[in-house]
């Protein structure tokens, strides 16, 4: 091979290697009522029908917790199937990695985009807040708008000794829904409002029911029933 022809090799190489990159990193842009989801997908494995329905979740859950929590929250948001994350999924500002390894064993956790999203609108930042609380919510908005959680076979855990409110996530979200149902309605957002102005102490609890964080949990676990 002369060295002209071995130049035109490498240059077909090359374009072939960056169409490979290209359609390995498949990046879609969709705007929908003033708010912009970029989609970018690293698995060329992954199934197109759930990428529509994370799509069609977010524009139908964001707007709603925009409006009901944070209607500053920002309107462009990054969602990116990331075959480099091993966990389920995780956000930072206003991006969300996924797993794919997650959803193909998953797929029916479509409201996994529910909780994530909910952490945008939150927009913590370094808050003095707890990272329970956090996440309480979060799996509480997921309880709250969830598409279909049922088809996931996700749903609050019953109360069980031994949990405790600072456990996080479902268990935290079981405690705020009993809450909201019984008599103190509107503490999530009080809460979530807390949080995002680095405002929060235990002190809240007391002033927004009358009780302290311990009483209201021994009221929880003595009559949980949602």
């Amino acid at each position: 091979m002369n060295r002209h022809h071995f130049r035109y090799l490498a240059a077909i190489l090359f374009l072939f290697s960056l169409s490979v990159s290209v359609s390995a990193q498949d990046k879609e842009v969709f705007r929908q009522k003033g708010y912009i989801l970029t989609f970018i997908n690293q698995e060329q494995a992954f199934d197109p029908a759930l990428r529509t329905r994370m799509i069609k979740t977010f524009f139908k859950v964001y707007p709603e917790l925009c409006k009901a929590y944070n209607p500053a929250a920002v309107k462009e948001i990054t969602f990116v199937i990331d075959t480099a994350y091993k966990g389920v999924a995780a956000t930072s500002d206003a991006r969300v990695a996924y797993s794919p390894v997650w959803f193909k064993k998953n797929p029916g956790d479509i409201d996994v985009v529910t909780h994530e999203v909910m952490h945008i609108v939150q927009a913590y930042g370094q808050s003095n807040g707890p990272w329970w609380v956090t996440e309480g919510i979060a799996d509480y908005v997921r309880y709250k708008y969830g598409v279909d959680n049922v088809g996931a076979k996700w749903t609050l855990p019953a109360y069980q000794a031994g949990q405790n409110y600072d456990n996080g996530y479902r268990i935290t979200a079981r405690f705020l829904a009993w809450l909201e149902k019984n008599g103190n309605a509107g503490i999530v957002k009080t809460l979530d409002q807390h949080m995002r102005n680095h405002s929060y102490t235990e002190e809240i609890w007391k002033i927004k029911t009358g009780k302290t964080l311990a009483d209201l949990w021994t009221a929880y676990t003595i009559n949980p029933t949602l």
